[in-house]
């Protein structure tokens, strides 16, 4: 059973109503999303705990893998017990996971650890609280993530950056790159001339460990900027796709799909050019969101570029229903709380199109000192100076489901800013040391 390092739970801010979850009997139990998280009410004749119940199926854990429940709750009345249980879905009802706790009137954060004793590909989260009295429970903020280095990211052990530290192990910067740089996961990017994808997805499985790629080919890539090169035909793009997800198969990944592909659209030379963009862009999402244990993100662009309503409009356009969501800040350096205001901001955009419950992660290789200068203004996309690492790669916040390193730290963005005659993709000690002094 393949690892799925992450939040398992689907929809646990209720942002997107009820979808995802389920509840007991009608008589016992109903449900309301006013849209700041779930309030489920028992009624009288929910005598016992597990008459008033929701829930989430098909959560798979895995036997001797350690996993969190977080959740915060509430009750319209003091004393109401709540009893939260992970385990199976069906008889004999065995648990992992069965704590009963007691809930007051304010808003309290509760975090269970536990490690499964049994490999559930169908697992189930319940929380029952029958007390044969009309009582109010109020959750949000619902998850359930792996919480062991075994199921974490995938390092790539092949990086530039591992690759310039092992021709100099005693340069005098090399431990700073190797603590700061190297030993953390992040994605490693897939082109035209890539062939080892089949064998990097092998190798992440068989490490247990869930590996970010990003995928950069598609026709007429970063329209003739520092990254200009691409798939030569749409034709070749589509095989190009095809065989990235034979590759893939049944095996967990991560994809970032074509950054700056859609925030593009507008430079590209005519309609008949944006729609073949477009048209490519969705056979992809389509062709690696059907794979079982992939999760796919569209380019998203950037807070300071593409207006909300615009980027929905256009992620609608490329098949973002059947991805994840999208991705925002590929090799851009906005901090945090913008990139998830942003995001915030197309979901909900996408959901006036119709296009509801997508996700969307943050590249945080590099925002660690946001995109401002010292004077207040925007700093330029291409290797600006001051610039400091992000968090690493981890389970998101601010209604992310990632925060990742996309663009690997020390890359070059081209040959400009304080990367002079540094290629793009070229892994420079030079820029790595400055990121991670932050100057």
């Amino acid at each position: 059973m393949p690892a799925r390092y992450g939040d398992l739970i689907t929809n646990g801010s209720f942002r997107d109503a009820f979808t995802g979850w389920w509840s007991g009997d009608s008589a016992y139990v109903s449900v309301a999303t006013p849209g700041t998280g779930l309030e489920a009410t028992a009624t009288t004749d929910a005598a016992n705990l597990s008459d008033a119940l929701v829930g989430q199926d098909n959560l798979p854990l895995r036997s001797g893998c350690h996993y969190t429940l977080t959740f915060t709750a509430r009750a319209s009345q003091p004393g109401t017990r709540l009893r939260a249980a992970v385990g199976l879905g069906v008889e004999p009802w065995t648990t992992t996971l069965d704590k009963t706790l007691t809930l007051g009137t304010a808003d309290t954060c509760f975090t269970f650890a536990f490690t499964s004793g049994q490999d559930l590909p169908g697992g189930q989260l319940s929380f029952q609280f029958g007390q044969s009295t009309t009582v109010t429970v109020s959750l949000t903020e619902v998850r359930l993530t792996c919480s062991t280095a075994a199921e974490g990211f995938y390092t790539d052990l092949a990086s530039n950056a591992a690759q310039w530290l092992a021709a100099h192990p005693d340069d005098p910067r090399a431990k700073k790159i190797e603590k700061s740089i190297v030993r953390r996961p992040g994605a490693r990017w897939f082109t035209a001339t890539s062939t080892d994808l089949a064998a990097y997805i092998t190798a992440a499985a068989a490490a247990g460990h869930l590996p970010i790629i990003t995928l950069y080919n598609i026709v007429g890539r970063d329209n003739g900027g520092q990254s200009t090169g691409g798939a030569p035909t749409a034709e070749a793009y589509r095989a190009w796709i095809d065989a990235a997800a034979a590759a893939i198969a049944d095996r967990p990944a991560i994809v970032i799909l074509e950054p700056d592909s859609l925030a593009q659209l507008g430079d590209l030379a005519d309609e008949a050019a944006r729609a073949e963009r477009t048209a490519l862009a969705a056979y992809a999402a389509q062709a690696l969101g059907a794979l079982p244990e992939t999760v796919v993100y569209l380019d998203g662009g950037n807070a300071t570029w593409i207006r909300p309503t615009e980027m929905a409009a256009r992620l609608k356009a490329a098949g973002v229903q059947h991805a994840r969501g999208f991705a925002v800040n590929v090799a851009n350096f906005d901090a945090i709380d913008v990139c998830c205001t942003y995001a915030r901001q197309i979901t909900a955009e996408l959901t006036r199109l119709g296009v509801t419950g997508k996700g969307f992660v943050v590249d945080t290789a590099r925002n660690g000192n946001g995109a401002m200068d010292a004077a207040g203004q925007h700093v330029d996309w291409c290797n600006p100076a001051g610039r400091r690492l992000g968090v690493p790669s981890s389970i998101g916040v601010a209604g992310a489901d990632y925060l990742l390193w996309i663009k690997y730290p020390g890359d070059s963005d081209g040959s400009c800013g304080i990367g002079q005659d540094i290629p793009a993709g070229t892994f420079s000690p030079y820029l790595a040391e400055r990121l991670t002094d932050g100057i």
